[in-house]
This record gives structure tokens, sequence and C-alpha cells, in this order.
């Protein structure tokens, strides 16, 4: 059984974040909330199946999972008796007790059981995964700390006098605690990418990584072991080239240093903002620049130099480069591929290949094109249409018999029956005029055209001739007159013409012309 999507994302990810972004097991079990084995185990079988980053574009899910997950992908290893690590972390809290005293009674009980420097390496990595209290000491460039304060900003309609809380962004950077901030209409999606965008562009380039609190915008479901991030937050992060890591529920020293931010901002923007009224977001954050400006420059109390002038010293240089395109703020959906092999978004319609009719796709809806994805390969790309109820439909995407009957119409069928001769012209016109609709007489028209692959075009074109002039419009009647030869005896006298049926459903042979 083929893994679910989600999974096959996620190995994308682990692959990028170490064979792009050079991030270690540990960090990156945490961006992508998988166990720490599992990741190494997906990076030994991309080194078995000689991958690299990026990947080829045509390796799709399935050849993907083919690639990792044969089962010539890694030789079994042997399976040795392991010891319960907590008992061997609680005896040790005993006096005299050594890991070497450990390890021989481990022996006796498990004569081929791991040697010493096996069983050191194995507790010792299992110690390191306990929750320890620890001082961070932040890499230059390695992290940034998001945030939005309880705090609001408010915002004045100049016509109602209507009050609306404006949220605070605010981004610090781990080294140097250069510090950003933005104001933004809430705490939505929309603003949150943007406003991290907002963050890079400000900074003049990217962390490794990006630590927020579990606010739901970013991060789906907050798991102290697990935490799953939003599909477009996701995106961004593999836009920009780095991992996103949120800070753990409950765990204040995850984020104390955005914390300090968030107390920095408030105190030296909000509250020295707090007398003045603004009646927009734009002119809100023209002020905000201001005292940005101010607050990075301010010299610290306790260290030499300032913010900026440790960003310049640190972070900068360390700072990844900003991609040559901006992100495209966009959502994602699933939707199944309908038997008439579209999918539905917003009320229209979009088409993929019919060949994946039933399947499960993922849709990119950004602000001007919707594109479809299968198994984690695009299939189609569309403009995006306002236009509720309608169908956007490819050709290439539809069976043959069917792009074939979208290129139907009246006048080229009257065309295609003039090309036999007049007399069959007319008399398919008069068919499709005939009928209340003409879509209703096509497949009479074409049996008549066929009919001249049997008997030949000038003998149609002579049935043609009698039908019209015996009031036929039908195939069956122009077929009787081939089969039984009567195209070769002369036309009837013509019959006075019967008066005209008017109805506003009936349409005259010119009509087509």
């Amino acid at each position: 059984m083929p893994r679910p999507r989600s999974a096959m994302r996620k190995i994308r990810e682990v692959l990028r974040l170490s064979l792009a972004d050079g991030l270690s097991r540990r960090q990156i079990g945490l961006a992508t909330g998988l166990p720490y084995t599992t990741v190494a185990d997906h990076l030994a079988r991309a080194r078995a199946a000689g991958l690299g980053w990026p990947l080829p574009d045509d390796l799709d899910d399935a050849a993907l999972e083919a690639r990792l997950f044969s089962s010539a992908a890694l030789p079994p290893g042997p399976v040795r008796p392991l010891p319960d690590w907590a008992d061997v972390h609680r005896e040790l809290r005993r006096k005299g007790v050594t890991l070497q005293l450990l390890w021989f009674e481990y022996k006796e009980r498990h004569p081929d059981g791991y040697q010493y420097t096996q069983f050191v390496e194995r507790y010792r990595r299992w110690a390191r995964q306990l929750d320890v209290v620890m001082r961070h000491e932040h890499r230059a460039g390695e992290k940034l700390f998001v945030d939005y304060p309880g705090q609001t900003l408010p915002i004045t309609d100049p016509e109602t006098g209507q009050i609306s809380p404006a949220q605070l962004f605010v981004a610090v950077l781990g080294a140097s605690s250069y510090t950003y901030a933005t104001a933004t209409a809430s705490q939505a999606l929309p603003d949150w990418i943007g406003a991290h965008v907002g963050a890079f562009e400000f900074f003049g380039g990217v962390p490794a990584i990006v630590v927020p609190d579990n606010l739901r915008s970013g991060v789906t479901r907050a798991d102290r072991y697990e935490p799953e991030i939003n599909r477009t937050y996701a995106e961004l992060a593999t836009h920009y080239g780095c991992a996103v890591i949120p800070a753990r529920p409950y765990k204040p020293r995850d984020k104390a240093k955005v914390e300090a931010g968030v107390l920095v901002a408030e105190r030296w923007i909000l509250a020295a903002l707090r007398d003045r009224t603004f009646f927009s977001l734009a002119e809100a954050n023209a002020a905000i620049r201001e005292r940005l400006a101010w607050l990075n420059e301010r010299p610290f109390k306790k260290l030499p130099g300032s913010r900026a002038s440790h960003f310049a010293e640190l972070d900068r240089a360390a700072l990844r480069p900003l991609p040559v395109r901006r992100f495209e703020y966009a959502t994602w959906k699933q939707a199944t591929v309908n038997i008439d092999y579209h999918v539905e978004v917003d009320r229209h319609w979009y088409s993929v290949p019919y060949q994946l009719v039933g399947q499960k796709a993922d849709v990119r809806l950004a602000a001007t094109t919707v594109e479809i994805f299968v198994r984690g390969r695009r299939v189609a790309s569309h403009l995006r249409s306002t236009r509720p109820g309608r169908h956007t439909t490819e050709p290439d995407h539809m069976p043959e018999s069917h792009r074939r009957h979208l290129e139907w119409s009246p006048g080229r069928i009257v065309r295609w029956a003039e090309g036999t001769g007049p007399a069959t012209g007319a008399l398919v016109a008069a068919i499709l005029a005939s009928r209340p609709h003409p879509e209703q007489g096509y497949r009479s028209c074409l049996g008549i055209l066929r009919l001249g692959r049997r008997y030949g075009p000038e003998r149609l074109e002579a049935a043609a001739a009698r039908a019209l002039a015996i009031g036929a419009r039908s195939y069956r009647s122009v077929e009787s007159i081939l089969r039984t030869g009567l195209d070769r005896q002369p036309l009837p006298d013509a019959a006075p013409a019967a008066p005209a049926r008017r109805h506003a459903n009936v349409r005259g042979g010119t009509y087509y012309e």
C-alpha cells in the first residue's frame, strides 16, 4: 500500500533540510515532527539510493517511494537485545554505580549484546533526549523567533470613527536580538505569512530556523513531540530554504528570546505611540518603522554596542540570501477528481488529465492561479476564475472522443457537408433548422455524411437532392434512397412548396451561413 501524501511530503522535507540546508537530525526531527530514528532511516535510505538535492523533476511520490523503500534499499541489521535505559539511568543515581558495572551485568544476561563502547554511546544518545535545563546560546544566523504580543494598536476609521485593533507582529534574531515589527489587520494566515515575508526582506536574508509560538495560523496541531505545520507555512519555509520548529507548549525557555523582544516592543513601540491616533495600517506602520530604527540603534545597557551593531557583526553575513522571486501567498485544499476529470474549487471546476479520475489531489490556490498536484507531481495549472458554476477545461486533458465533440458546431457541420456538394449542404442546414436545438440534429447529419464513404460523394449528393425535393429530413430517408438506388432515378416534379412553419425555435438555412 502506498504511503499517504502527507508522509511523502515529510520525507521530501527531511531530504531538503538535510541535503540542502545541512540541519542536524535532531533539528530536522523537531521541524518535521518525526522521531530521530525515522529521520536517520530516511537519510540512510536516500544515501543508499544515491539521491541528492534537488530531487529530479520527474521523481513523483510513487517513484520516490520506490527508490527509498524497495526491499533492497537497506540491508537488515542484526537484532541485539537492549537494556531498559530508564533503569540504567535510575541505577546510575545510586552511590558507586557506574556504566561499566551496569554493562558487565548486561553482558552477563545477554552475552550476544553490545560491547561497552556501543553500550555507552546508545545510553548517552538516549540521555540527550531528556529534558534538561540549559542556557540557550544562539549561533549567528541560526534562529528567528516570531510572535504576537497580547497588546494591540487601535486604528480609527476616518469616516465612522470605529476603532479596530491591529496586531503587532514581532520577529527577533537569536544572536543579535535585532528586531522587526509590523502592524497587521489580524493574526489570520494571510497576515501571518505576509509578516514573515516582510521580516525576511527587512533583515535582507533568511535564518536557518524560524521558531514560532503555537499560533493557530502557523501550527495546525500543537504538540510537544509532533507539531503539525500549516501547509502554506511549510511552503513558505521551503521557498525561503529554512525550517520551522515551533516552541514546545508550556516550555517558556524555548521562546525566551521572542518574549523578551515582545516586552521590548510593547514598552518602546506600542507604549511610545499610545497617544497617537492612526487612521490606517500604513500610517501606523510608518510610525512603527521610526520607533523600530530608534530601538535597534539604542545602546545596550550591559553590553557594548546595540542591536544594529550586533546584527552587522554577527547575523547579517550568516543569513542565507533571499530567493530571486518573492513568495506568493497561496492556500491548499484537498479534492477528489470527479468523473468528468474536473476538481471543484470555490464552486468553479478545473480540469486535470482524464486518466486521474477518482484520485485524490492537492490544490494550491494563489491569487491568480490554481495548481493541482497528484502524489506530489503537478498535473494541471489554470488561471483562477471567479465565475461560479462554470468550467475551465484544457483540451489536452480531454479524451480524444470528447475533444472531437467539443469541436462540433452547426456552422462547421454545414461547411463539412458543402464539401460534398450544395445539395448535401442544404439538406444538413435544413435538418439542423428543423430541430428545436441544432445539437439534436448532429447525429443525423453526421450519419448522412458517413454514407458518402460507402456510396461515394456523387451518389450522396444525388440522394440529398432527392431528399430535398420530397421534403425528407432524416438519416433513414437518405439511407433508404441510396440503398434502393432511387438516387439514380430522375427527380420528381417539384411539388408546390408547403407554407413555411413559423415558430421561435425554427431557423432557416441562412442561419448557418
